[in-house]
């Protein structure tokens, strides 16, 4: 409790720094730490993938989850601290404008991504990343054994490629999305403090539309992965694809917890890759 006011100021300080008072330093140099991690795994993965597959595919799930939920978060804030200001947006504010717009024409959502709610302040959510990298470091063994399934189940051959492909690419639609979608939903919501009406309702309003979502954007980038890359990449190069994915499920999620009252829902969450 002595050190819960001074670390708050410290959190409240280093949140109200801004680059061209538009972007928010926080959010820069955690992205920034990121990026320089993934610039390590990727000019030793070979070597790190030899020795321990699938911890390096965990570190790799995890580190790339964070980028997705930092972009998400650095959108949020962005986009608020403009609407928020004294006399709003102007056409000064091109990023938080450019964010609107995006969001207006968003095909796969109905309801804003970001909206203008007291439930999601710009401050950087140290918890959210947490759990967002936390569960994608827990699911990659997971995913890991999923893929070594399919590759050994409907093996690509020289002779024949895209038809093992599009198997591959219907059995993990129809079989580990669903569940997948279903899980992440149920593990979160419990993580952020949520039981079971929580669960049910998160599940209720959530699920099908992420589910739809999913049948839009991942088949395609399936079909490109079972065929082309080899299996040690196949995990990395979805959830690199999937670094804008993320951040949407992030941004719905969080939207969708923002919009509900907090004795129906948990606080905001974050999501990850989940077919």
């Amino acid at each position: 409790m002595v050190l819960e006011i001074p670390r708050r100021r410290f959190l409240r300080t280093i949140n109200s720094k801004y680059i061209y008072g538009r972007v928010p330093l926080v959010h820069t140099i955690i992205f920034l730490i990121e990026m320089a991690v993934v610039s390590r795994l990727v000019a030793k993965f070979n070597s790190y993938y030899a020795g321990r597959p699938v911890l390096t595919m965990m570190i790799t799930n995890a580190v790339l989850g964070g980028i997705a939920d930092t972009v998400a978060q650095t959108i949020t804030t962005i986009r608020l601290t403009a609407l928020r200001k004294p006399g709003g947006i102007t056409k000064d504010d091109t990023v938080a404008i450019e964010i609107h717009e995006l969001d207006r024409k968003n095909p796969l959502n109905a309801n804003e991504l970001v909206p203008d709610s007291k439930f999601l302040p710009p401050p950087f959510d140290f918890e959210r990343l947490t759990r967002f990298m936390a569960y994608g470091f827990m699911m990659a063994p997971v995913q890991f054994k999923w893929f070594k399934f399919l590759s050994r189940a409907f093996p690509i051959t020289k002779t024949s490629g895209l038809g093992p492909a599009m198997k591959m690419v219907a059995f993990d639609q129809l079989v580990f999305a669903p569940v997948g979608i279903a899980t992440f939903f149920t593990v979160m919501t419990i993580a952020e403090g949520g039981g079971k009406r929580a669960v049910t309702h998160k599940l209720r309003d959530m699920y099908l539309p992420t589910l739809k979502a999913n049948f839009m954007v991942w088949p395609l980038v399936q079909i490109i992965n079972f065929r082309l890359m080899p299996i040690q990449f196949q995990l990395p190069f979805v959830s690199t694809v999937g670094i804008a994915w993320t951040a949407y499920l992030s941004l719905s999620n969080a939207a969708e917890d923002a919009a509900v009252p907090l004795s129906r829902s948990a606080p905001a969450s974050p999501s990850i890759r989940l077919a």
